[in-house]
């Protein structure tokens, strides 16, 4: 039986072998943890979503499914992860990091310090997201992205004031493209495979592949050069 001090484990829950938990740790019902997995000082595993009325998370499911952390992954100190999560094998979540139900992070990818995964998001394998990202519900993250610090999503053009039913529409970043710190993504826009978004960008229309865009609102200057392409760098 694992054991660290103050760890509160569910009875319920599944741990794999070598699994190393800090202090204070609270690990709910039903949550099944890999191999190898390292859990951070005052971690919350499993914690059930408290929803509005109304909310759209309600909409998009049922209740969740158990928090699955696969092998070698590591959740850093202080770090909330909901029920209904999937966290990939050596994936990192970062220090107070905070991943909702639904939200699936991808096999070696990183979520940084104080970012937000929200609800229903999809994130593939070798994303890093920076400090303080919010990854808003419904967006998708291909494998490869790369989204700087500060930058934020959203997926509600009228903020709240729309008719009961009404699909948000969250970002679609695809494969290794780039985004800037502090950009801006505008509900349901598209940035294509190897775009490049530079700093501070406010995003209001899609991008094509291997495009660079900058300024408010975004605007083309040039296109992404051969020597750029992740290809390269791997």
């Amino acid at each position: 039986m694992p054991s660290a001090p103050g760890l509160v484990l569910s009875p319920t829950a599944r741990i794999g072998a070598d699994v190393r938990f800090g202090a204070n740790v609270v690990v709910h019902d039903g949550v099944a943890i890999g191999d190898g997995v390292t859990i951070e000082d005052g971690v919350v595993l499993g914690k059930g979503p408290r929803l509005a009325p109304g909310s759209a998370a309600a909409a998009a499911g049922g209740g969740p499914a158990p928090l699955t952390i696969g092998e070698g992954a590591t959740i850093c100190c202080g770090a909330i992860v909901f029920a209904g999560a999937t966290i990939g094998p050596r994936a990192i979540v970062g220090d107070q990091a905070y991943v909702r139900e639904r939200a699936s992070v991808g096999e070696r990818s990183v979520i940084g310090r104080g970012s937000a995964v929200d609800n229903d998001v999809a994130i593939g394998a070798r994303v890093s997201v920076q400090t303080a990202v919010y990854l808003t519900a419904f967006s998708v993250v291909e494998d490869d992205v790369f989204v700087g610090p500060c930058a934020m999503t959203t997926n509600d053009d009228a903020m709240g004031r729309i008719a009961r039913g009404t699909p948000l529409r969250g970002a679609t970043l695809r494969r290794a493209c780039r985004i800037g710190g502090g950009v801006v993504l505008v509900p349901g826009v598209e940035i294509g495979e190897e775009a490049f978004v530079a700093a501070g960008a406010v995003v209001t229309r899609d991008v094509a592949p291997r495009t660079v865009v900058m300024g408010v609102p975004a605007r083309v200057v040039r296109e992404v050069p051969d020597a750029d392409l992740i290809e390269r760098w791997r």
